[in-house]
């Protein structure tokens, strides 16, 4: 039912697997090997394949695949297929990198440990990363028969890139370790389990439209929150000017600051301050990059001024913190 392969190309074990086929039909059955494959899922390409280790295992509709990529690597991911993906990012983080679906929905968040990203089948979803810590994601492939709803109602789905939500991330870690648990009585529990991510995901729909709110209990409305530190995360390396977030949050300058810090607990400034040093951290623990150089990447222009900031925030100066991470 599965297969552990550090390769785009899947090995089967004793019994039924599922595998990749560019040449094949989806529900083609095929010889591979000794064993008879008696169906098979489109699975995310993955580019270069040697340095992944992936471990997949599926039944029926569902499918689910645990990737993990070293430390220092570029990789690509690729994918468009009849299966709905869910992508879990259980760690990891990229020195750089572009994430999307269609082209059009795209970020480059660099730190994205417990982000997901769903793609809807049908859509194209193109990642890559240039990796500074180790990253481990899971890859859940769902039919959208799966997502059938009862009453045969049709439900429409949207991409969505590197959202944080705890409903989806619970349901669909426990959809994961169902797909694994190799119950035989596992089918009806997997139905119930695919049709609350099926709800979860649609209401995360619903959500869009209802963005026009500017302000929520005097902080900052779910959509002003993401846009906001999503331009952040991909502007780690400027100065980041409070107009542009205001701008970006359709809110006065008065308004936004005292939002932003109603949501976050620190004014915007200081929150660009953490988040450079939470990236510092991930760049210090490669020996291979300067404290000059990651000093300069983060937008320090004195290795000094950067040590203070660091020092001021962590208690470590870069030095020491390097020393004696592990």
């Amino acid at each position: 039912m599965g297969y552990v392969s550090n390769s785009n190309e899947q090995r089967s074990g004793s019994g039924p697997s599922f595998a990749v086929s560019s040449s094949r039909s989806e529900g083609e059955a095929h010889s591979l090997g000794s064993a008879r494959v008696v169906g098979f899922h489109q699975t995310v390409r993955i580019m270069p394949s040697e340095p992944v280790k992936r471990l997949g295992t599926g039944w029926h509709w569902w499918f689910s695949e645990n990737i993990h990529v070293p430390v220092s690597k570029r990789i690509e991911f690729h994918f468009q297929g009849a299966r709905h993906l869910l992508a879990l990012y259980n760690e990891g983080a990229r020195k750089d990198g572009e994430t999307s679906i269609d082209g059009v929905y795209a970020s480059k968040l660099r730190g994205f440990e417990h982000r997901l990203t769903f793609v809807p089948a049908g859509h194209a979803f193109r990642e890559w990363h240039e990796t500074v810590s180790s990253t481990r994601v899971t890859f859940l492939y769902v039919d959208p028969a799966a997502f059938q709803r009862p009453d045969d109602a049709e439900v429409s789905f949207l991409p969505r890139v590197y959202f944080e939500d705890s409903l989806v991330w619970e349901t669909a870690s426990k959809l994961k370790n169902a797909i694994e648990g190799g119950e035989t009585n596992r089918v009806p529990y997997l139905e119930a389990l695919s049709s609350v991510l099926a709800h979860e995901l649609s209401q995360r729909n619903q959500d869009l439209f209802r963005e026009s709110a500017p302000i929520n209990r005097g902080g900052l409305a779910s959509w002003q929150r993401r846009i906001v530190i999503e331009y952040i995360e991909e502007h780690l390396g400027e100065q980041v000017c409070l107009l542009k977030l205001a701008e970006l949050a359709r809110l006065s300058l008065h308004h936004f600051c005292r939002a932003f810090k109603q949501s976050f607990g620190v004014p915007a400034y200081q929150y660009q301050v953490q988040r450079r040093m939470e990236l510092a951290k991930l760049l210090l623990a490669d020996h291979a990059i300067s404290i000059t150089d990651i000093a300069l990447s983060l937008g320090y222009a004195q290795t000094s001024s950067f040590s203070s900031a660091f020092r001021k925030t962590t208690g470590w100066t870069p030095t020491t913190f390097r020393r004696e991470f592990k």
